[in-house]
């Protein structure tokens, strides 16, 4: 890997908000190992994310990729739309 090349993290979720302006919030959830028990329980975050377009709506799920912060919140930027919500 050459000094240029930035590696982005990418993550999959489910938009649960599109109420402001060229903004998503999108819940990502993940699967982790209780350290005592054995047993995988869910984990989840809520991450704001950049929706240039204004195009998803509640219910999709999308991928988001980390970038630069576009303001207090918001440092990940939307990709594309894998699934649309049924209507």
């Amino acid at each position: 890997m050459t000094e240029n090349e930035k590696v982005t993290r990418n993550v999959q979720g489910r938009v649960v908000s599109n109420k402001a302006d060229k903004t998503i919030t999108v819940l990502v959830e993940r699967r982790v190992r209780h350290p005592l028990y054995g047993k995988y329980i869910r984990r989840s975050s809520k991450m704001q994310a950049h929706d240039e377009g204004n195009e998803c709506q509640v219910g999709d799920v999308v991928t988001i990729e980390q970038c630069r912060p576009i303001s207090k919140s918001k440092a990940w930027r939307l990709v594309k739309v894998l699934e649309r919500a049924a209507q």
